[in-house]
């Protein structure tokens, strides 16, 4: 549904322009709704879902048992943080200042398409992400497996 890289602006009350490449089906697919939280793996970023998707990932982090350090660090990361953001008149959503402050987000950042809900990284965390080279050790089997 998503992809792409996209150098993003945000103005001086927190605002983004959503690329007018994703406006129609975020519209369409997603009644100018999304839903913004914490990227609970990598610092620095942050998930924007689709309403639907973001149901579905809700609602699977819920059920894991909240005994566990690990699942209640998701839940805080992902449910706990999670806020409603929709489009205005002109293809904006506003991100919350809390978001914003705590993944290093300013003036510039980065929008990725990744398939099913965008990641926005600072500019700064995500220019590190890429200079990151993979390793040997990091390869799975099914990276391995990918035909590249």
């Amino acid at each position: 549904m998503f992809q792409g890289e996209t150098a993003i602006t945000i103005d001086d009350k927190g605002r983004l322009a959503v690329p007018t490449a994703y406006r129609d089906v975020v519209a369409r697919e997603c009644g100018n709704r999304l839903v913004i939280t914490y990227n609970p793996f990598e610092s620095g970023s942050l998930y924007l879902y689709p309403l639907s998707i973001w149901e579905r990932v809700r609602d699977q982090v819920n059920k894991l048992p909240k005994a566990k350090k690990v699942n209640r660090n998701m839940q805080l990361k992902l449910v706990g943080a999670a806020a409603f953001v929709e489009l205005d008149g002109n293809g904006r959503i506003t991100l919350p200042g809390s978001h914003r402050a705590a993944v290093g987000i300013e003036k510039k950042a980065v929008l990725l398409g990744m398939g099913d809900k965008f990641e926005l990284w600072s500019e700064q965390a995500h220019h590190a992400q890429i200079r990151q080279t993979i390793t040997d050790d990091d390869l799975s089997d099914e990276l391995l497996d990918l035909q590249l």
